[in-house]
């Protein structure tokens, strides 16, 4: 299953990344990532940083453009935003 993470607002700035293409089939991926929260989850383990910025009360995510709740499930194809709750503009 290959899907691609865009990175928003202050996870993208502290984390130094605004893209990413993911293939949660190849073998790095030790546990099933099925959903959001199994997605933040196996990121955290990349680094105190990546813990401290993907932190769940730090962060909210979007499915295919769709705010969505961390029990949302993750599909082949989807593309998954992370971004701060709090945007100005």
């Amino acid at each position: 299953m290959k899907i691609k993470l865009l990175y928003f607002g202050r996870p993208a700035d502290r984390l130094n990344i605004t893209h990413e293409l993911l293939d949660l089939s190849t073998a790095h991926f030790s546990a099933e990532v099925a959903t959001l929260a199994d997605l933040l989850v196996w990121l955290r383990l990349r680094g105190a940083a990546w813990k401290q910025e993907l932190a769940e009360q730090k962060i909210r995510c979007a499915i295919n453009q769709k705010f969505s709740h961390l029990n949302e499930e993750i599909k082949d194809g989807d593309e998954v935003a992370i971004f701060s709750p709090i945007s100005g503009g």
